[in-house]
């Protein structure tokens, strides 16, 4: 059990005096999306840190929000939002281990009520933004889904697959209503490509199951025998349309080294590739076309 006592409030701390005792190395794509993400809507998340008390203090070890820190610091910031916990260096490390778990479990939608939450104990979306260190909008539209109980667009909203802005569009129109803010988003460019077509598709889910997402397991159906037998029938067709394709893949290259190994043996075609410099096979063809003329 560790001695880690949680933190009162959010202080904004200069970024120089915090120090990360446990640096991990970062996919750098990853940590670009995070850079991208933060600048565009904000921090969602202060990070943690524990006082150090200094003669020039005070100052700070992190404990958990690595990655938040550095994108605030790519992101020319001198100050950052943290939550500031009592705890020695080993409880810091344990905290650490214990947060990043702990998020693993963490659904999208559980993040996003915490913005109504704040707004139920009376916080203003304004006081909530700079809490929180997310932006006014995204603040105000998260709490506007939220009201309307728009579970599945909460979820597309946090994995970036549509803007907030679309998003409540959608909630507040009919159904002519939100097809045409699906036009005009990918009019202006919000919406392209995949975006477009999982956009699409959340929509027709919306439509046909519901605001809400089933999210409690022990409502899942059980698997019928029938669409057990439809997902192995499914799986076999796939299967054996790939062995299809390997086949046909293999007919097509024995008919080329075929092809390949009777105009060799045409002197007059030979010679004209030697009169062209073009004599030669890449090794790897010439050691099929050798193999096939040793097997006949």
């Amino acid at each position: 059990m560790t001695n880690v006592r949680p933190a009162q409030r959010i202080e904004w701390i200069p970024i120089e005096r915090i120090t990360v005792v446990n640096p991990r190395l970062r996919n750098k794509r990853v940590f670009r999306e995070i850079v991208a993400n933060i600048a565009q809507i904000g921090l969602k998340r202060p990070v943690t840190v524990t006082r150090r008390a200094e003669a020039d203090g005070p100052f700070y070890d992190l404990v958990c929000g690595q990655g938040r820190l550095e994108a605030y610091q790519e992101l020319g910031q001198k100050e950052v939002p943290a939550l500031v916990v009592s705890a020695d260096t080993e409880d810091c490390l344990i905290a650490s281990l214990v947060e990043n778990c702990a998020r693993r479990q963490h659904k999208a939608i559980d993040l996003l009520q915490d913005i109504g939450g704040m707004k139920a104990r009376g916080y203003s979306e304004s006081e909530i933004a700079r809490k929180t260190g997310l932006s006014y909008d995204y603040v105000h539209g998260v709490a506007r889904l939220l009201e309307k109980g728009e579970q599945r667009l909460l979820v597309a909203v946090e994995s970036k697959t549509l803007p907030i802005s679309v998003a409540i569009e959608i909630a507040e129109a009919d159904d002519h209503g939100v097809q045409r803010a699906l036009h005009e988003a990918y009019e202006n460019g919000l919406l392209k490509g995949k975006k477009l077509m999982a956009a699409k598709k959340l929509v027709e889910a919306r439509r046909r199951r519901g605001k809400h997402l089933q999210v409690n397991s022990s409502q899942s159906q059980k698997m019928s025998s029938a669409a057990l037998i439809n997902a192995y029938k499914e799986d076999v067709e796939r299967k054996n349309e790939l062995i299809r394709r390997a086949n046909g893949a293999h007919d097509k290259l024995i008919l080329i080294v075929e092809a390949i190994r009777r105009l060799q043996g045409d002197e007059e075609f030979t010679g004209l590739l030697e009169d062209e410099s073009l004599a030669t096979l890449p090794a790897e063809i010439q050691q099929r076309v050798v193999g096939e003329r040793a097997s006949a």
